[in-house]
């Protein structure tokens, strides 16, 4: 070896020795972790529409064993179901669907006037459906099917005031987020709680169609 180059490595070992350490939390900023496939906010909200769906399949089999097992249906004594005004309130619900992926798609676009345009339309549409099932069920009750009525007023409604109650709570959903999205909350295009709330509230409109064919027209 040279002179000059054992003084090279001289230096660079004095160098070495000499080089700062680094005080903690300083330092080279940690590898960057990939961003997940799904967000943890659409994951927990798919597994809890899973476990409504199986919430509801299990109450429509038993619906499905009684009435299979029942040679007269409705039983005897009992009021026919309003077959047109359900209907009716089925196409509600279902515009209400349609507008609550207008509203995803402006906030998408980051268009705020028009997100909390369709927000409201979902929500006014929304609490039509109530009323026209609140107002069916006073009837109903006033011809005389109550809980109390019999398995056939009992599993009537188990399944339809539980799907109601879920409307309900989607309603209020939708109301919050409405109110968050006239203060302006989604305008940076971070959507998320649009998106999950979207989620939720079409899968109430689609359990809707199920139990309308099964328990009113079936």
């Amino acid at each position: 070896m040279t002179s000059e180059a054992a003084a090279r490595v001289a230096r660079e070992d004095v160098a070495d020795v000499t080089a700062p350490v680094p005080a903690f939390g300083e330092g080279p900023p940690p590898p960057s972790r990939p961003e997940p496939v799904i967000s943890n906010a659409r994951l927990g909200l798919m597994m809890f529409i899973g476990a409504e769906v199986m919430f509801f399949a299990g109450l429509i089999g038993a619906f499905l064993v009684l009435r299979l097992s029942s040679e007269v249906w409705p039983p005897v004594g009992q009021p026919r179901l309003p077959v047109w005004i359900t209907g009716f309130n089925t196409l509600v619900l279902l515009s209400s669907g349609v507008a609550m992926h207008r509203a995803w798609l402006a906030a998408s676009a980051r268009e705020q006037v028009r997100l909390s345009g369709w927000l409201l339309v979902t929500a006014v549409l929304g609490a039509v459906f109530l009323t026209i099932q609140g107002y069916e069920w006073v009837r109903l009750i006033g011809f005389g099917l109550t809980m109390r009525s019999g398995l056939y007023g009992s599993t009537f409604y188990a399944l339809i005031g539980l799907h109601g109650l879920h409307v309900l709570g989607a309603l209020v959903w939708v109301g919050v987020v409405w109110m968050l999205a006239r203060r302006g909350r989604f305008a940076a295009g971070h959507a998320v709680g649009v998106e999950t709330c979207k989620m939720y509230w079409l899968f109430v409109v689609a359990l809707w169609p199920v139990l309308y064919g099964l328990v009113y027209l079936y």
